[in-house]
């Protein structure tokens, strides 16, 4: 590794172009380890970062727009205001990151791990997150709309506010969640057990419980 870039971790922003010498200076085998890296605003956008890790670098505002960050680990990164459409994240650990005001439309997030993670404000519209693991994340606003939420685990999580409309949530595990003025309309919630949801002020009509749609 470059031992002026590596200096700088802690520093100035890194360069895409200094990212992709680091990427040609790997070994087979090796994967890109960018942990704590201030990666502040930086265009990595449609590069193929497949088990990168990133664990707790600063990714604010950065452009990864289609990127491949499949089985990445993101954990404890910040990704507030971060551009992710189309980004592959599955099987991602995204446990603990913040990616509050995130741009994740259309991004693949079929069983990531995003524990604990700040996704308030995010835009999550047609994203997939099938089998994800959101337990207590923070959703509080999102934009949820048309996404793929199906046999996901959002025990604990915050959706207060969240927009759901068209979502599939079937087979959601929504245990002690708070869906506090969420809108739902149209939402697929067959096989969700609704008795420990906070669903106070939701705006619920037209959804889908076991086959059947309801108003």
């Amino acid at each position: 590794m470059d031992k002026n870039i590596s200096q700088r971790r802690e520093g100035s922003p890194v360069t895409r172009a200094e990212v992709d010498q680091l990427i040609h200076q790997m070994g087979q085998n090796e994967k890109l380890d960018l942990r704590g890296w201030n990666l502040k605003g930086i265009d990595l956008a449609y590069l193929d970062l497949t088990g990168v890790l990133l664990a707790q670098a600063n990714l604010c505002g950065a452009d990864l727009s289609e990127t491949d960050l499949t089985s990445a680990d993101l954990s404890g990164a910040n990704l507030s205001g971060a551009t992710l459409p189309g980004a592959n994240l599955e099987q991602a650990n995204l446990s603990r990151a913040t990616m509050s005001g995130a741009n994740l439309s259309q991004a693949n997030l079929d069983e990531a791990n995003l524990s604990e993670a700040n996704l308030s404000g995010a835009n999550l519209n047609q994203a997939s997150l099938s089998e994800a693991n959101l337990s207590r994340a923070d959703l509080r606003g999102a934009d949820l709309t048309g996404a793929d939420l199906g046999v996901v685990s959002l025990f604990g999580a915050a959706l207060n506010g969240a927009d759901l409309s068209q979502a599939n949530l079937s087979q959601a595990r929504l245990s002690r969640s708070n869906f506090f003025g969420a809108v739902l309309n149209g939402a697929n919630l067959t096989g969700v057990d609704l008795s420990e949801v906070d669903l106070s002020g939701a705006v619920i009509s037209k959804v889908t419980t076991s086959d059947q749609v309801k108003d």
